[in-house]
């Protein structure tokens, strides 16, 4: 994957990995490095999104795809079994807050009931199994007094995607507890780059908008501070944890990831207007959103010093590549 690197030569070389929501945004990136690198990789993949780039640029043709969703265990189970499954990064969910809102259940059964399906399916495989990485986010820490979150802040959500992240982070902490599970969970900020097609978030959604010449608008009031994680970034967060999980004995742990960055959504939205030559676009804000936390982020002390990572992209070098992205994606369509 350009622009990525090598990790550690030959360690993922014929490992069986498995990838839920592989031919999601992040999914899609991983996968991709882990094929580069010679892992055997086994996607569960719930519906076809002809226009992702898991099907553009044809990863499905280069991995096992198992047609699914998270909630049915024994397609979970099986799966692990049958593939001899070596490695798990669980980062399939319900991502989207404002569906959340809409939909709390089905948000829930995807992202609680999926996580124990999961942990619970590797749990029966504990021969085969030896590393799972379970993807949690920032917002499983809801509001805090105290920033940036460390990672020993409370786990405390109050709204249905927040709350949902809280349980799964506090599920796979149970099943290394209890069970001694080899698990290690990521907390990450809002990420961006090519190939996020939900334009309903401020990076993908700001691109497409100019490039349309369509109305800019912002949901909030433009004030709420995030971290914002580029993809390559992150790939490289969740794959150098996994490589060291065991080296380093980290199972039980988890580690916030982000550029430390705090940038507002106003700041993130001129950022681009700025890259694009459009300063004087004209943006619409709304102050119309709720159920949302107001500032969040992340302090990676612990990833730097126990990983010794760090992002490698500045926000302007970053976005630069992601405009150039969504530019020839349009192109093309």
């Amino acid at each position: 994957m350009e622009g990525l690197g090598m990790i550690t030569a030959n360690f993922w070389k014929n490992r069986n990995v498995l990838v839920t929501g592989c031919s999601g945004f992040l999914g899609y990136w991983l996968a991709s490095y882990l094929v580069e690198q010679g892992a055997c990789v086994v996607g569960l993949v719930r519906d076809n999104v002809p226009r992702s780039s898991f099907f553009r640029f044809r990863l499905n043709e280069k991995i096992t795809a198992v047609r699914g969703a998270l909630e049915d265990y024994f397609l979970v189970e099986r799966t692990i079994n049958e593939y001899e499954i070596d490695t798990v990064f669980h980062l399939a969910a319900q991502t989207i807050v404002e569906i959340a809102n809409r939909s709390p259940l089905s948000t829930f059964e995807a992202n609680i009931k999926g996580t124990w399906n999961v942990l619970e399916g590797c749990r029966q495989n504990r021969a085969l199994v030896k590393r799972i990485i379970i993807a949690s986010s920032d917002k499983a820490y809801g509001t805090q007094e105290q920033l940036p979150y460390t990672e020993l802040s409370q786990l405390r959500g109050t709204h249905p995607y927040d709350v949902s992240k809280s349980c799964a982070d506090l599920i796979a902490y149970t099943f290394f507890n209890t069970y001694d599970l080899p698990v290690c969970v990521t907390r990450c900020g809002n990420f961006y780059g090519g190939g996020d097609l939900n334009f309903n978030r401020i990076v993908p959604g700001t691109i497409r908008s100019v490039l349309h010449n369509e109305p800019l608008i912002i949901r909030s009031d433009g004030k709420p501070k995030r971290d914002y994680l580029f993809i390559k970034d992150a790939v490289r967060a969740y794959v150098t944890l996994a490589e060291n999980a065991e080296r380093l004995n980290l199972y039980g742990e988890a580690f916030n990831f982000s550029s430390e960055n705090q940038l507002s959504v106003l700041d993130m939205t001129n950022k681009i207007l700025t890259l694009m030559d459009k300063k004087d676009y004209p943006v619409t804000i709304l102050n119309q959103t709720r159920g949302e936390i107001r500032d969040q982020y992340l302090s990676i002390e612990k990833a730097r010093r126990i990983l010794n990572w760090s992002t490698q992209y500045s926000v302007e070098d970053a976005l630069r590549e992601t405009i150039d992205w969504y530019r020839n994606f349009f192109g093309a369509a």
